[in-house]
């Protein structure tokens, strides 16, 4: 039997919550998933272990708990820190294994009902399963479903994962897991609960991070190694790409069901979304974003007095720029951490105001200098025309753009929120198109084969294994089953039909 409590009272504005110009023109970020096994403690830890990976989506949180004889859940909108530092909260989580997840939502819209760790009721017991990434097949596979009488509860591609392991005709549970698993396309990283066992697993190409940690004895899965700094837990190793982990009462079980694969991590976990404390395939992400911005420097040197990242994302790259280029490293933004995204209701005139409600120029090291900005990536570029005017008019002589990536052409599919190519500056303009539209003296981005370069890698076609980098190549590793459909002339013409 399932305890749930979930908090739904939000007003309409809060639950519509407001994506201001700023945020628009980010890269969004995907989600965070955490699992302890065995530890008394275990819903507090998982709390903890969910405030590390904070970063990775703000839009909800959850954690669902077994106590041996019932499951426990907790699911809310909003930050982890509003819900599950509170006392009474954990409280209602006994038990000491769990699971927990952040989410910031790339399928499915921000509702209480598509906050995970989602949980069902199967033949076998309760079943709750949290997910980093994207199907690329879940449109596909939801419409089967329903189309044999399955009842959808969410709109994220998740409750799939659920459906599929419900309807799999095998005896033992981990081989129900396992027939799912064989139907998905895309990426993911799960946590998953039963009532005897935690389970991670990896997607075949290992796209999405997945670490395994132990504290006291305990084992855990985690998105990142930074949620086990900061419990104090011992880093183990990664699950590998295509691997399932399973912890029980008799120890761990590894299954490898997968035919062997060379893996491809996303890129985008060392360039932006992972921790820059964090340990990612055994390179620190905060090393290789200064490696990244040595080679911009050697790559696009720019004749400048200061070198100014634009907060936070920047401030690895900016320091590597800054000491291969020797020019000094100056704070000329200055980032305001407490404007939350419900802040106010923005009038048209607030709007306009947008990027100093985060951002506000240090004037004293911007008037009369030439400064060369350095942003980790550039998508639509309205914030880039925001900040440079805001330094130009903080007084600096010059402005010079400098982006730490190389520029990006293609659509994300794989969990990162990402506009449709017509919405990509780098898409649909040419350099100087990109560097008039911004209103830079010049601008510059990293080369794929200096991002490479900036790993530890011999180029991107060394004989090495690489990365998912499709957002600058367009080499999308996997197939992309509902965007296929999607294009195809026999859905163009249903979508047609519905319009009229």
């Amino acid at each position: 039997m399932q305890t749930q409590r979930a908090s739904g009272a939000q007003s309409d504005a809060e639950l519509n919550l407001l994506t201001d110009e700023l945020n628009a023109d980010r890269l969004r970020e995907e989600c965070g998933v955490f699992g302890i096994f065995g530890h008394p403690d275990a819903a507090a830890i998982t709390a903890l272990g969910l405030h590390a990976l904070q970063h990775r989506g703000q839009e909800a949180a959850g954690i669902v708990s077994y106590d041996g004889s019932r499951f426990h859940s907790e699911r809310r909108l909003g930050l982890v820190g509003d819900t599950f530092s509170r006392r009474d909260v954990i409280d209602r989580l006994p038990g000491t294994v769990a699971v927990g997840h952040v989410r910031y939502s790339t399928t499915g819209e921000t509702v209480l009902r598509n906050v995970q760790p989602l949980f069902a009721e199967l033949n076998g017991g309760g079943f709750a399963v949290g997910h980093n990434g994207n199907l690329t097949n879940g449109l596909t596979l939801r419409r089967h479903l329903v189309a044999e009488g399955a009842m959808m509860q969410s709109t994220t591609d998740t409750e799939v994962i659920l459906h599929l392991v419900a309807r799999a005709r095998r005896g033992r549970f981990i081989d129900k897991f396992v027939d799912a698993l064989r139907q998905l396309e895309g990426s993911y990283s799960l946590v998953a609960l039963t009532n005897k066992k935690l389970i991670g697993a990896r997607d075949p190409l290992g796209i999405r991070p997945l670490v395994i940690g132990e504290l006291d004895g305990c084992p855990i899965f985690t998105s990142e190694t930074c949620a086990l700094d900061i419990i104090g837990a011992r880093y183990v190793r990664e699950v590998e790409n295509g691997e399932v982990v399973v912890y029980d009462d008799d120890g761990v079980h590894t299954l490898k069901p997968f035919p062997a694969m060379a893996p491809r991590p996303c890129i985008f976990e060392y360039i932006y979304f992972a921790r820059p404390d964090s340990v990612v395939s055994g390179r620190s992400v905060y090393q290789i974003r200064k490696n990244v911005g040595r080679e911009l420097a050697t790559e696009s040197p720019a004749d400048a007095d200061v070198v100014v990242p634009v907060p936070d994302s920047g401030v690895p790259a900016a320091l590597g720029y800054s000491q291969a280029a020797g020019i000094p490293y100056e704070l000329g933004i200055i980032r305001n951490h407490y404007v939350g995204r419900t802040f106010i209701q923005p009038t048209q005139s607030i709007r306009e105001l947008g990027v100093r409600m985060k951002h506000n120029a240090n004037r004293a090291v911007i008037q009369g200098k030439r400064i060369v900005l350095i942003d980790d990536s550039l998508v639509r570029g309205t914030t880039s025309v925001k900040i440079v005017r805001m330094m130009r008019e903080a007084g600096a002589k010059e402005v010079h753009f400098r982006i730490a990536s190389p520029p990006i052409t293609h659509p994300d599919y794989y969990g990162i929120d990402t506009p449709e190519r017509d919405k990509l500056l780098a898409a649909v303009h040419d350099l100087e198109g990109m560097r008039r539209f911004i209103d830079a003296d010049s601008l510059a981005f990293l080369s794929i084969e200096g991002l490479y370069r900036a790993m530890g890698e011999g180029g991107r076609d060394a004989q090495r294994p690489q990365f998912t980098d499709h957002c600058f190549t367009g080499d999308y590793p996997t197939a992309l089953t509902d965007r296929a459909a999607q294009d195809s002339p026999t859905r163009q013409l249903s979508l047609l039909a519905e319009a009229s």
